[in-house]
């Protein structure tokens, strides 16, 4: 679904990304693992076209986009998560819905399927985005990601600051959605349980460079837990 292939990325004279190249597949979770500041943020948003690569290629369904806008991406079938989840704090919570639809037709309906995997925004669809809790925003970023279906969801981090009951509901999802079997999920995360146990790939970033690599079952095995220590 998603094929990175030796993309550099430079902030000024810094060099932010060093040749990182990484596959995500339809039907599996491909997490993304690293210190803060090795560059992980940054590869999302390359990957969205929110910062242009140097070089390299990105390749999704089989297609070079590595050149297109991020609005050109997300309606090729890319959604995207950001950190801090970035909701529209004065729209309501149907109006945020919305918003992921903004490149369909205005009469596209908010999909039903979103309040079965959310319950709780459909009590809220009038509340203002900003009179959510943390864990309700993070939902109603996650569906309004999911609200055009894309093929690829990327997720930056979504447990931060994530009350535990909540973070159980955001798994469930994300497993419900790659057992599908026709979306590809990356999803960059720092608290390791929550990772290993969606990972059926994994990936370790430090300096900008991917140093590790492999199947989500040997993470423990291969001592993922110690790269990404603090």
């Amino acid at each position: 679904m998603l094929s990175v292939k030796n993309i550099h990325q430079y902030y000024g004279g810094s060099h932010i990304l060093r040749d990182v190249s990484f596959e995500a597949h339809a039907g599996k979770v491909t997490v993304l693992l690293g210190r803060n500041g090795v560059g992980k943020t940054t590869l999302l948003k390359s990957l969205m076209g929110l910062v242009p690569i140097k070089s390299g290629s990105i390749e999704f369904d089989g297609v070079p986009i590595h050149k297109k806008t991020p609005y050109d991406r997300a309606r090729a079938g890319m959604g995207f998560v950001p950190q801090g989840r970035e909701i529209f704090a004065r729209l309501t919570v149907e109006e945020n819905l919305r918003m992921g639809l903004a490149y369909k037709s205005g009469s596209t309906p908010v999909p039903p399927e979103l309040f079965e995997v959310f319950p709780v925004l459909k009590q809220m669809l009038n509340r203002r985005g900003g009179d959510l809790s943390g864990g309700q925003q993070q939902q109603l970023a996650i569906a309004r990601a999911l609200a055009p279906n894309p093929k690829l969801l990327i997720l930056d981090e979504p447990t931060e600051g994530i009350q535990p009951s909540i973070i159980k509901d955001i798994g469930r999802v994300i497993r419900m959605l790659a057992e599908r079997g026709d979306m590809a999920i990356v999803l960059c995360e720092q608290y390791y349980d929550f990772a290993q146990e969606l990972a059926d790939d994994y990936l370790v970033m430090e300096r900008g460079e991917v140093i590790a690599r492999g199947l989500g079952k040997d993470m423990e095995a291969q001592g993922v837990r110690q790269l990404v220590a603090i």
